[in-house]
């Protein structure tokens, strides 16, 4: 498999490479480190040993030889410089070109440590992306491989594409899948019938779960509950190799992304890295000789 990674030579950039190598060590990934650039700036990569370089060449030179010391030794990566109008459409672009299964960018650089704050590129990411998108926190540094994963379940049916890409990555990766469902106590009507609705409908996830994974793989189903979602994802524990992962809201176009009002809450209050899935995704494999 592929992974778009968005680099910019700032703090950012270092959180997207990251969190992506965290995610590519289980299942040998590759790395493709994409840095946007506009149209004025020139295609150093066409001739990096040229006698003469301009300052905005240098500064792409500059930007993969940092990138790609980034990456942890064991782990392939390519550095790629692409033309467009925007950093998010040269991610999508990369990644229907590379087939990848996966674009990872860092949070925007005001966020709290270790909490998010969307910027223009993830925000628009996330209302376009055709693959899932993972994002990292500002601050993260974490290489170690992912140890666990945990699915929002919500508390109806829906998603399933987010439950196909949780369970086959728990069993690809070998590690515990965990389903979690946040209900909000003060929304509307009676908290009790809701938080027995999310017992319900989580539970009917964990078992299909455990049928699809391997006997002995690890799954397990909590029920969180607060004031609020934001709350509610304070009462869980959370590992710091851990990753979440959402589906795209219901009113996202067919293999799109959009992120939902519950989502961007949890997005606020989460302390690890999130993945969101576009609505009726599929998984495709690639390598880089696709």
């Amino acid at each position: 498999m592929r992974y778009i990674v968005g680099y910019t030579p700032n703090d950012r950039g270092a959180d997207a490479v990251a969190l992506a190598s965290a995610m590519a060590r289980a299942q040998g990934a590759h790395l493709d480190l994409v840095h946007v650039v506009d149209g004025n700036t020139p295609y150093v990569a066409l001739n990096p040993q040229g006698n003469r370089v301009s300052a905005a060449e240098q500064s792409v030179l500059t930007a993969e030889r940092q990138g790609l010391a980034l990456v942890p030794e064991g782990l392939q990566a390519r550095f790629h410089v692409r033309q467009a109008e925007s950093f998010a459409a040269g991610l999508i672009d990369a990644a229907k070109e590379y087939r990848a299964g996966l674009i990872v960018v860092g949070a925007a650089g005001n966020g709290l440590f270790k909490r998010f704050s969307i910027g223009s590129v993830a925000n628009a990411l996330l209302h376009a992306s055709p693959v899932p998108v993972a994002l990292a926190p500002r601050g993260y540094r974490r290489t170690e491989p992912v140890s666990r994963l945990t699915l929002a379940v919500g508390q109806r049916t829906g998603a399933e594409a987010a439950i196909d890409v949780a369970i086959e990555s728990a069993e690809r990766r070998g590690v515990p899948l965990r389903l979690v469902s946040l209900v909000e106590l003060d929304a509307e009507g009676d908290g009790g019938e809701n938080v027995n609705a999310a017992h319900v409908h989580a539970n009917t996830v964990l078992r299909a779960a455990a049928e699809r994974l391997p006997e002995g793989h690890h799954v397990s189903v909590e029920v969180a509950h607060g004031r609020t979602i934001e709350e509610a994802i304070d009462d869980l524990e959370w590992d710091d190799a851990e990753i979440m992962i959402v589906g795209s809201s219901r009113l996202a176009e067919k293999n799109k992304l959009f992120l939902g009002s519950t989502a961007n809450k949890v997005l606020r209050a989460l302390p690890v890295p999130m993945v969101v899935v576009p609505r009726d995704y599929v998984r495709i494999d690639s390598s880089p000789e696709d």
